[in-house]
């Protein structure tokens, strides 16, 4: 990587040092001499007929990506109540901004091949024109205004928790490269934390008030385990930098910010096993492995250990660059019933049992 960027600088550098002797050549011209950086009717030609193939050349290329890849199942494997919604409006402003780029880019490149520069001719132009501003204003105006209307009313019924449905309370604590998920305990309460609080002797890694009642029962997990049908609201910290909790199958994220708590909620409607048996979760993970496969032959070739056969997980993961092992900021999410998920909690040890005492 070093020494791509090495080579990216050392282009950059050369492409400068030769614009500015174009510069300099361009000031030593005498103005009786003939310039030939203008451009004639065959330059004029050319660039036109470019601009066409230009056009052509995106427009194949959208059919091809659209033939090959067009199945691709991105708006389908929502696996939270919200989740559709947010579909709904991702899918919207595609279309749109699919059309408007069609016809823009064609506009574009045909007015610059039919109004392509020509000896003695001269373009019809306007200095100003009131219909036509007021028009290319309106319509953008009107547009962006449903999709920003529809958009704020999609975030409000997410962000609006309603507490009378008993959300599941759970903390998220993001540090540089993990994550630690804290649940209320029987008491669905979160006790009081703070970072100053950390004791790590006491293995109090994520700063819990120990004199705080609420605090006594809470469950502190490495893995994140939810009830399909359950409304849960996180309550995110963060220890060093900004992160953000991103859980991309639940269409979920937020900005974790050290010194203040953010939250977001929604409720899972699918389970991880039946995300799993689902035909495109299939195909997918059957690809995954075709492809672990070929590259295990190479690592065991070279004698090292052959990959591990891929099973599909849904994951916390951290989608801010926060540092150099960000790529591997991970936490792995299990959606269950609310039998699976009482009988898994009832395994973990509460706060007050996890301290070790000096």
């Amino acid at each position: 990587m070093t020494a791509l960027l090495s080579i990216l600088v050392l282009v950059f550098i050369l492409v400068a040092i030769w614009q500015m002797v174009k510069i300099f050549d361009l000031t030593q011209l005498s103005s009786t001499a003939p310039n030939d950086q203008v451009a004639n009717d065959k330059d004029n030609k050319i660039n036109g007929y470019l601009m066409i193939g230009f056009l052509i050349f995106i427009y194949v290329i959208t059919i091809v990506c659209f033939v090959k890849w067009g199945d691709l199942p991105l708006m389908s494997n929502s696996a939270s109540e919200h989740g559709p919604d947010i579909d709904s409006l991702m899918i919207i402003s595609m279309i749109i901004i699919f059309i408007v780029q069609t016809l823009t880019q064609f506009l574009l490149h045909y007015f610059a091949f039919k109004y392509r520069g020509e000896k003695g001719k001269k373009a019809l132009f306007y200095a100003d024109n009131n219909k036509l501003e007021a028009i290319w204003t309106i319509i953008p105006v009107i547009v962006l205004a449903i999709l920003i209307i529809q958009g704020l009313f999609t975030w409000t019924t997410i962000m609006n928790v309603n507490e009378e449905e008993d959300p599941l309370i759970i903390e998220l604590y993001a540090q540089q490269f993990n994550w630690k998920a804290r649940y209320g305990g029987e008491d669905n309460t979160l006790g009081k934390a703070n970072v100053r609080l950390i004791d790590i002797d006491r293995a109090n890694i994520l700063g819990v008030d120990e004199s705080d009642p609420n605090a006594q029962d809470d469950i502190i997990t490495t893995e994140l385990h939810l009830p399909v049908g359950r409304p849960v609201l996180f309550k995110m910290r963060s220890q060093d930098v900004l992160h953000s909790a991103y859980m991309p199958h639940f269409r979920a994220q937020m900005n974790c910010v050290p010194g203040m708590i953010t939250q977001f909620g929604f409720t899972p409607t699918v389970t991880t096993a039946e995300m799993r048996d689902t035909p495109e979760m299939k195909d997918k993970v059957a690809n995954i492995n075709n492809i672990r496969v070929e590259k295990s032959k190479e690592l065991v070739a070279n004698g090292e250990e052959a990959l591990e056969p891929y099973t599909f997980d849904y994951l916390l993961l951290c989608n801010k660059i926060c540092g150099t092992s960000h790529y591997n900021m991970q936490m792995k999410i299990i959606v269950e019933t609310q039998e699976e998920y009482d009988a898994w909690i009832k395994t973990q040890k509460a706060f007050k049992n996890s301290l070790v005492n000096n």
